[in-house]
């Protein structure tokens, strides 16, 4: 998987969130490479998005490693895909973690947030583990196609919620706990064709470092991930048939990273064994593109 040439078969998907299960190929969520050594025993992860690409990853690995996973999804157009999601996580699991919870809710407003977490603190007493992780993109010619409907929408799901899911897991959150936030490459790059979008990730890094910074005296850390080019749902459903295609190919690497690529960064930065002296940093899985930062 070092590097190469691959290319996808040309496809689109008309609405977001996109759908993991009507991709081609599918995208790697699991490896058999990857050897778990219960670096999550007895946590509980509540990951956003996790039905799906990046977010379907981590939670397998988080399953494999000992969490128990909560994960939210889109419900009418997510429901297959958590279907299967919550499935794999019980085959995943270890013994004593338990059962997994698939919980529907729009993400972009406060008090839809709060009962995410109240649902999950009501099963499980408490989070140990905050993945946010959802998102939206879309394509746009210019910053003057962006009007405020979308401009307001994409902002709620990429960095409110980020904001809402904190303010409501933190109350339940003690020493030793853990945030995680999904950013990406647009946040150091730049992306002229999906300027809202990078406008919210660049906001999520600073959001990180801020955050992290507030809770360094409570030893909570707070750290994101950026990816590069990553083969899920998002990209049918945000691009062009013949962008599809060439997805990934501009990066060092010369192809698309799979989601199971992306997924160890986040059991690193939860495992607190691994990653106790890490707060306010954000890890770059990206086919090699310099970031230096």
């Amino acid at each position: 998987m070092a590097s190469g040439g691959q290319k996808f078969p040309p496809q689109k998907q008309e609405t977001q969130p996109g759908k993991e299960h009507a991709m081609e190929p599918v995208p790697q969520f699991t490896s058999p490479d990857y050897k778990p050594s219960n670096k999550l025993e007895g946590k509980i992860a509540l990951i956003t998005g996790g039905d799906s690409g990046i977010g379907r990853a981590v939670c397998n690995l988080f399953a494999l490693e000992g969490a128990t996973v909560a994960f939210t999804y889109v419900k009418g157009q997510e429901d297959k895909d958590a279907k299967d999601t919550l499935e794999m996580i019980n085959k995943a699991k270890t013994s004593d973690a338990k059962e997994p919870m698939a919980i529907p809710a729009d993400l972009g407003y406060d008090e839809n947030c709060k009962k995410v977490v109240d649902d999950v603190v009501n099963r499980h007493g408490r989070i140990d583990i905050l993945i946010n992780n959802a998102a939206e993109q879309y394509e746009a010619g210019s910053v003057e196609e962006i009007d405020e409907k979308r401009l307001e929408r994409v902002f709620r799901i990429n960095i409110f919620a980020y904001f809402f899911m904190a303010r409501h897991a933190l109350k339940h959150m003690k020493e030793g706990s853990c945030i995680i936030n999904t950013t990406s490459v647009t946040a150091y790059k730049g992306n002229a064709k999906l300027l809202d979008y990078t406008a919210t990730k660049g906001a999520i890094v600073a959001f990180t470092r801020g955050l992290s910074l507030e809770l360094v005296s409570r030893k909570i850390r707070v750290n994101g991930v950026a990816p590069g080019p990553i083969w899920t749902p998002l990209i049918p459903a945000s691009f062009k048939e013949d962008e599809t295609r060439q997805f990934g190919e501009e990066v060092p690497m010369k192809r698309a990273g799979q989601p199971i690529e992306v997924a160890p960064s986040y059991v690193f930065l939860a495992c607190n064994h691994c990653s106790s002296y890490i707060t306010g940093q954000v890890l770059h899985p990206n086919g090699g593109t310099i970031v230096n930062a």
